[in-house]
């Protein structure tokens, strides 16, 4: 077969975002190739979950067994590698994410097919994977071209397929699970939850971000200032949460937190692509930096190349003016 398929991540009974980026992704493939998108969905009593996706793909692949019921990579890889062999997909996308990270190179493995992780961008012309990723931490895009074979595995990085919507009717196919037991030599524990803090930067509507451009603690407080006057809260890049300057749950990036609020200001932030990943899809960017060939400002809808604490009080006072009115 010549079908797309894609793995759905799912945990404590909610879809993960980077399965819908995931859907995005592979219906344009599927569409280019004049083909179809399979989610493979492993699960244990989540009809609410399949259903809540069934307009996401062309046909979805459900596997219910109670050794799926939480993410265990060895449990995964037996039941995908047995489906992968049947079905013989062309392309299998699965999230470059903890869940990913620790499956796609052991699937690949096993099944002895052609694989890459971490992708921006996937496309197949003429049978062919081109993959791109990034090099020299993050300072080049690469195309990798892979010579022609019946199947690949991929894995996409999160935050790189904005969502679109999809009509389509799917086709729900119930199959046997490969397995009914978990390996004994590894097992699902726990979930330990990490502490909840008294802000969320995931559901703000207005993040304010800061880098190393901020250049001391003690002026946090001139930021935390700035972001309630506009309604935001403070988020930052790893490292001021390295410097101990603000807490791990307000880092945005590949190693933090994934947000999308309305407007994202960065300030002092160079947009290394750990921190991109994490707020490139934000409503609107306004970056502030001093180098005007900071990365960040390849990202921005609005750049100031200046001094952040230069344009901080004129920004403040310009929107308290506006409010005013």
């Amino acid at each position: 077969m010549s079908e797309i398929f894609m793995l759905i991540e799912h945990r404590q009974d909610a879809i993960r975002d980077i399965s819908y980026e995931m859907m995005t992704c592979g219906r344009a493939l599927a569409e280019k190739l004049n083909t179809k998108l399979t989610a493979v969905f492993l699960g244990y009593d989540a009809d609410k979950l399949v259903e809540s996706i069934r307009d996401q793909a062309h046909r979805i692949m459900v596997v219910n067994n109670e050794v799926f019921k939480e993410f265990n990579a060895e449990s995964y890889q037996i039941a995908l590698a047995e489906i992968i062999k049947k079905e013989n997909p062309l392309l299998t996308l699965i999230g470059h994410t903890a869940f990913g990270m620790d499956l796609c190179p052991a699937l690949g493995t096993q099944l002895g097919i052609p694989f890459t992780t971490d992708c921006l961008d996937v496309e197949i012309i003429d049978g062919k994977l081109i993959a791109t990723r990034q090099m020299y931490d993050g300072k080049l895009n690469a195309k990798i071209r892979f010579r022609k074979n019946p199947s690949y595995l991929v894995s996409l990085r999160t935050g790189c397929f904005p969502v679109r919507d999809s009509n389509i009717e799917s086709e729900i196919v119930n199959i046997e699970s490969p397995i009914s037991a978990e390996p004994d030599y590894r097992k699902f524990v726990e979930y330990i939850e990490a502490a909840i803090s008294d802000v969320d930067i995931t559901k703000a509507d207005v993040v304010v971000g800061v880098g190393r451009g901020i250049k001391k603690k003690e002026n946090l407080a001139l930021i935390e200032d700035f972001a309630s006057t506009i309604g935001g809260v403070v988020a930052c890049s790893r490292p001021i949460v390295d410097a101990e300057w603000l807490p791990k749950d307000r880092q945005v990036g590949s190693s933090g937190k994934t947000v999308k609020p309305k407007l994202y200001i960065a300030l002092g932030i160079s947009g290394a692509f750990q921190h991109v990943v994490g707020m490139k899809n934000s409503g609107t960017i306004i970056a502030i930096n001093k180098d005007q060939n900071a990365p960040i400002f390849n990202e921005a809808d609005y750049g100031i190349v200046d001094d952040l604490f230069r344009v901080l009080p004129t920004f403040k006072n310009s929107i308290i003016e506006m409010k005013s009115k």
